[in-house]
């Protein structure tokens, strides 16, 4: 690990000028109302320029694992943390993410607010959001890391619960900061488990030096780390608050779903490869609860009639892949890290073009009032099926490249564990194009069904323009991540190098084409069940069992309420119950008893001397009862 010199030694402006940003717009009050939101939105746009220049500063060294020191962070007794800045491959390819993907999004959330009275608080959460996340990416211990982790559930909160008087955004807000304050919870005993055994929390000795981890330690501190990865990326059991994130304004759901937050839990995996390395057993609850997301994400997505929530279900699916393949260990990780980036470039789009028919519809979302949308709506209808295209792995467009990637790895596991996560991978891929097709044919194609008092219209350019870009990434982002760019060999000093294997489990042409027609049959699908029949306003009485589940959404949140929320409850209530009438009622009993003897006492104080008298005759009486009764017995 080599010390940052020149332009790298100015890493630290990437999370300090969007934090100034944020602070300026937030404590300026109304008179940044008017040339705020140029400011929040255009602030991403130097940084991406300097994310590059660290990009070729970095890529043109032999050693590409720098460290900026900053600063003595906690230096006590014996206990020393350094606050510093770690330049790699990895943190590279996600700042340029969060940056490149998401300065888009910031300038798309100008038009998108233009007319919002509370733009300029909107975009002050948004550049906090970004500061947060890239000090996520770009600290070089885990404690560090945990400051911008804790950032970002903070701002993600703000963000979620924007329109804070809407009930329903109100409790998005709460939902989504609670789950991943549970997943913090692992996160923290990590860290705790990482200090109690080695004494640090830095990479330099935990990641990338000699550190020989026992399997029951790696175990521990996997499993914890796991937790709390799947609070952020809204991972089983704790995806229920992602699709309820939708309530945010469209910009902070493609910011949180595509390029940041939802990926920080995939980050924390890759970058503590050493420590799943050690542990076969945390690798492999990794790859149970990939598989087990992705399809649960697939089935949601498939009766949702809310445009968003559609895309949000997909997320979960998505970033499901990316555990499973992060989860297959040694060889995989760079390739669950590609499908990250690309999955930034589609859904982003994806998730833009539904903000803009929202913003033609009167922020309406619900796909059985649309239809024929594509007519009045063609940049949109084109960047739409540019993301459609590239996440149901059309060939040659970027979930061809990235996602049929990991398919493959997941057959070539080999065994029986193998083929079950290979067919819980291809049986995801079938269902994302059936779910995608129905959102598809729903929004843009056949007959029009929104009211007569909705005027739909394309974009604004300032919203268009990102979107094209969007789109044309989704389509060649895969070739330039895989066939043109070899971003494996990139991350090889990061996640070690990517294994390819000699001889497949099933031949890569073979499964290519099985996968095509896994495909094939799911658009088959969508397309005879909403393209070649009129779709209901209403939707129909007597649905499948399978959009039953999607629309409760496989009752996952009765599932907490009946095994987290309701126990929990009834444990508070005992636990109150015990302290009223246990503790406090002892407490209170003791007092009241004192209080009551000490006023019946006082009564015998009553200043008359026949009284005291005969208070003193009763207890001479008494006294020599005793002494009599003492001599006789």
């Amino acid at each position: 690990m080599t010390t940052a010199t020149g332009i790298q030694s100015g890493v630290w402006l990437l999370v300090a000028i969007p934090a100034l940003s944020a602070a300026v717009l937030l404590l300026a009050g109304k008179r940044a109302d008017k040339w705020g939101p140029w400011l929040g939105g255009l602030i991403t746009v130097p940084l991406f320029g300097y994310a590059l220049a660290l990009f070729f500063s970095v890529k043109g060294q032999h050693d590409r694992e720098i460290d900026k020191h900053l600063f003595s962070w906690i230096p006590v007794a014996g206990f020393h943390v350094d606050a510093g800045m770690l330049l790699d491959p990895l943190s590279i390819i996600f700042i340029l993410l969060i940056t490149g993907v998401g300065g888009l999004i910031h300038i798309y959330a100008i038009g998108y607010l233009s007319h919002d009275e509370g733009a300029r608080r909107f975009f002050g959460y948004f550049n906090l959001f970004v500061a947060a996340m890239l000090l996520l990416v770009l600290a070089d211990s885990y404690l560090l890391l945990y400051v911008g982790w804790e950032g970002v559930g903070l701002t993600s909160y703000l963000l979620i619960s924007y329109y804070y008087n809407r009930n329903s955004a109100a409790t998005a807000g709460n939902k989504a900061f609670f789950a991943n304050r549970v997943g913090d919870v692992g996160l923290s005993l990590a860290i705790m488990i990482m200090f109690a055994y080695f004494g640090r929390t830095d990479y330099a000795h935990l990641l990338f030096g000699n550190v020989q981890y026992t399997k029951g330690v790696a175990a521990a501190i996997g499993l914890m780390l796991l937790l709390g990865a799947c609070g952020k990326s809204g991972q089983f059991p704790l995806q229920t608050w992602l699709p309820d994130a939708m309530e945010g304004p469209t910009p902070v759901s493609a910011l949180i779903h595509a390029a940041t937050m939802v990926t920080a839990g995939v980050y924390l995996i890759a970058r503590s490869a050493a420590i799943f390395e050690a542990s076969q057993a945390t690798r492999t609850v990794v790859t149970i609860i990939g598989a087990i997301t992705l399809l649960y994400g697939c089935i949601a997505g498939c009766g949702q009639d809310d445009l968003k929530r559609v895309l949000a279900n997909s997320t979960v699916s998505q970033i499901g892949y990316m555990f499973l393949a992060v989860g297959l260990g040694k060889g995989v990780f760079a390739i669950g890290l590609i499908h990250l980036l690309g999955h930034g470039f589609f859904k982003a789009a994806l998730f833009l073009s539904a903000g803009s028919v929202m913003h033609a519809m009167n922020d309406r979302i619900d796909m059985r009032r649309f239809g024929g949308l594509w007519r009045v709506m063609p940049i949109t209808f084109a960047v739409f099926g540019c993301g459609y295209l590239a996440i149901i792995g059309f060939p040659f467009a970027t979930g061809f490249w990235t996602k049929d990637k990991i398919i493959e790895a997941a057959f070539d596991k080999g065994g029986t564990s193998g083929y079950v996560l290979g067919i819980c991978a291809l049986l995801g891929a079938g269902i994302t194009a059936f779910y995608m097709t129905r959102a598809l044919v729903m929004t843009f194609l056949g007959e029009k069904r929104w009211e007569d008092d909705v005027h739909p219209h394309e974009a604004p350019r300032i919203m268009t323009w990102p979107m094209l870009a969007l789109g044309a990434l989704s389509l060649v982002g895969g070739w330039l991540l895989i066939a043109g760019g070899n971003v494996q060999k990139w991350l090889e000093p990061s996640v070690g190098p990517s294994i390819e294997v000699g001889a497949h489990t099933i031949n890569k042409w073979v499964l290519v084409a099985i996968t095509l027609v896994v495909v094939a049959m799911g658009v088959a699908g969508g397309w005879v069940a909403f393209g070649t029949r009129p779709v209901p306003v209403t939707p129909p009485m007597g649905v499948s069992p399978v959009t039953t589940l999607s629309r409760r959404n496989l009752f996952a949140d009765a599932f907490n309420e009946a095994v987290l929320m309701r126990p929990g409850q009834w444990l508070t209530r005992a636990l109150v119950f015990f302290d009223n009438r246990g503790v406090d009622g002892v407490v209170n009993g003791a007092a009241a008893g004192f209080g009551g003897g000490s006023a019946r006492l006082r009564r015998m104080q009553n200043g008359f001397v026949r009284s005291y008298a005969l208070s003193m005759l009763a207890g001479t009486i008494a006294v020599v009862a005793v002494l009599l009764a003492v001599r006789f017995q």
